[in-house]
């Protein structure tokens, strides 16, 4: 009766096999018109209340369905740039190149960032990145300027800002406007309190 032992095993063995391919052939809810349906799964990171949607794609890519950092914020978006090499070339060309495809537009230059604008480009600033954007336009700027973003209008400008120097006391506050020393206020006397009149 060896025979009839051998052959059960067998016809068990191939049961078997059969069953365990028809398992990894397992296809996905994939729709004729290309989309699939989505999925809800929970990432290991986030607590198991909170699901992350996700969209399967192919058989073993699930993709989330979250947008990235750069996407929510503009200005984290890293660049990696080479301005074009132009014997003119101005800091505010490089601003706006910089700029070119980020969904943000340089404001227009006034009295004091007029200056810097034309001011040329040192040649460091030919090749920048890879960078966020915010820290890109701060290299180009300067330390003497501080950026602000407009986001309803997708606007970047630039606020000239003096840091005191060391030890000095009687630095203009924050909220105060700079005005700009005009050449004939240099050689003015000071008065005993040591302010300009």
């Amino acid at each position: 009766m060896p025979s009839a032992r051998i052959r059960i095993l067998s016809h068990l063995a191939i049961v078997c096999l059969l069953a365990g391919l028809s398992a990894g052939c397992a296809t996905t809810n994939w729709k004729p018109d290309g989309t699939a349906n989505a999925n809800v799964a929970s990432d290991q990171g986030e607590p198991p209340g909170n699901p992350v949607p996700v969209i399967r794609y192919g058989r073993y890519t699930l993709v989330e369905l979250v947008p990235e950092v750069p996407q929510r914020d503009l200005m984290r978006q890293v660049i990696d740039v080479s301005i074009p090499s132009d014997a003119n070339a101005s800091v505010g060309d490089a601003m706006r190149y910089v700029m070119l495809h980020s969904g943000y537009r340089l404001c227009d230059a006034t009295v004091g960032t007029g200056v810097l604008f034309t001011s040329p480009l040192p040649a460091a600033h030919r090749r920048l990145g890879p960078l966020l954007l915010r820290d890109a336009l701060l290299i180009l700027a300067g330390p003497a300027w501080d950026l602000s973003v407009d986001d309803s209008n997708r606007e970047v400008c630039l606020h000239y800002h003096r840091r005191p120097a060391a030890g000095a006391s009687d630095a203009p506050s924050s909220d105060e406007p700079l005005e700009p020393v005009r050449a004939e206020d240099s050689d003015s006397p000071t008065t005993s309190q040591g302010a300009r009149p």
